[in-house]
């Protein structure tokens, strides 16, 4: 969410209250048992053989988990020799900070332009883009060198994808109310999408890569969008006044999307193939970032508006835990390490960086950065090829 809007939209957190008659939970109730409520249709696995990707699409080697390239340490031989650094985009600062996760300092600040949202991984891996949303520019910086680059000019960039075939990166213009699909090197326009929804900021790819789901933050709507034809096929508004639907990320097993949700504070529930619509599941207040684990068993989702994340796990269907930072804070965005041993996550409102322990919860450090952090990036990181914004890798 941008920060200049923050106090504004927040305002809808009234309606929060309202969430028991969605969820079917008791205000007391334990958070793993109205998960239970949740289970996911039977369906026969997919066989490998039978997935139909979109042409020019890396073949899934997995269709069982489609994060089966992001074992741990599992680098691609682009991204081998890359430090390993945390990029934090500071959107009050107009800078990017550079942390050195082995020992959590701060090894340089990058000025960028006004207002960068996200730092995003190229497709080919081999840059890293600012989105500088206000500054209507996009800032490469080379992770081999860690130094930036000249800016492209790109309007309204708030936040970027890229299409699974490699050819286009997908402009998230949220202000514009667009989807512009560029170049994926050039960043030269190929094709500029309108759209009736308001606030288009987080996606994801099916696991076929023939379409992807959009939120919509400010109008409570999602969207469904055709790869290929670059044209919205489906459009719904999540059944629950307010709704201010943020990241997206798809199960392992490419069944469902999972849509964090800040102000009914939980998860949307979707079958992307039918968008039908989606169930929810309550995690807590202002839930925000998603995050697959690197064994694919489980997802970390930070709930911005109580400091704390909640734990799913997919086989299970089920919340399982919930990590609270000591002294509070506002865990927004951020990337799993390589290894997959430490949740990187930005402070929002704290000027901060958590760094969890994934296997305990227990914070192991924090880094104090410029003001408004958000998109962070984790880099480099396992997997074949990056389907954009923080990092979500395949």
């Amino acid at each position: 969410m941008r920060t200049t809007k923050a106090a504004r939209l927040l305002a809808t957190g009234a309606a929060v209250t309202a969430l028991t008659l969605l969820s079917a939970c008791g205000g007391g109730e334990d958070p793993a048992d109205r998960a239970r409520t949740t289970t996911a249709p039977v369906r026969p696995r997919v066989d490998k053989a039978k997935v139909d990707v979109l042409p020019g699409m890396p073949p899934v080697e997995d269709p069982t988990d489609l994060y089966a390239a992001d074992r741990p340490n599992r680098l691609s031989p682009v991204v081998r020799d890359f430090p390993s650094r945390v990029y934090v985009p500071n959107t009050n600062s107009n800078t990017v900070t550079v942390i050195d996760p082995a020992t959590y300092r701060v090894v340089e600040t990058i000025p960028v332009g006004r207002q960068p949202q996200h730092v995003v991984p190229s497709w080919d891996l081999k840059t890293l883009w600012v989105n500088n949303d206000l500054g209507n520019s996009l800032t490469p910086i080379d992770p081999r060198t860690g130094r930036a680059g000249k800016p492209v000019d790109v309007h309204d960039p708030y936040n970027l994808y890229f299409t699974p075939d490699g050819k286009y990166a997908v402009v998230m213009a949220s202000m514009d109310r667009q989807l512009v699909f560029r170049d994926a090197h050039t960043m030269k326009v190929a094709k500029t999408l309108p759209v009736s929804c308001y606030g288009v900021n987080h996606a994801d790819f099916s696991i076929d890569g023939r379409y992807f789901i959009v939120s919509c933050e400010f109008s409570g709507e999602i969207l469904k969008v055709d790869t290929a034809r670059m044209e919205v096929v489906a459009q719904e508004r999540l059944p629950y006044q307010g709704a201010m639907p943020q990241d997206v990320k798809i199960s392992p097993d490419g069944k469902l999307f999972y849509i964090a949700d800040m102000v009914a504070g939980g998860v949307w529930i979707l079958d992307g193939d039918r968008f039908t619509p989606p169930r929810f599941l309550a995690t807590g207040k202002g839930a925000h970032g998603l995050y697959v684990s690197r064994d694919s068993r489980e997802m970390y989702i930070s709930n911005r508006g109580e400091g704390t994340i909640s734990i799913f796990d997919f086989s299970r269907n089920r919340l399982t835990k919930k990590w609270r930072l000591p002294g509070g804070g506002s865990p927004d965005m951020g990337g799993v390490s390589a290894d997959g041993k430490v949740l990187w996550l930005s402070g929002r409102y704290n000027s901060e960086v958590y760094a969890i322990d994934t296997r305990t919860g227990a914070e192991l450090a924090r880094v104090k950065v410029g003001s408004g952090p958000h998109g962070l990036a984790v880099y480099p990181q396992p997997g074949r090829y990056s389907l954009g914004h923080t990092g979500v890798f395949r």
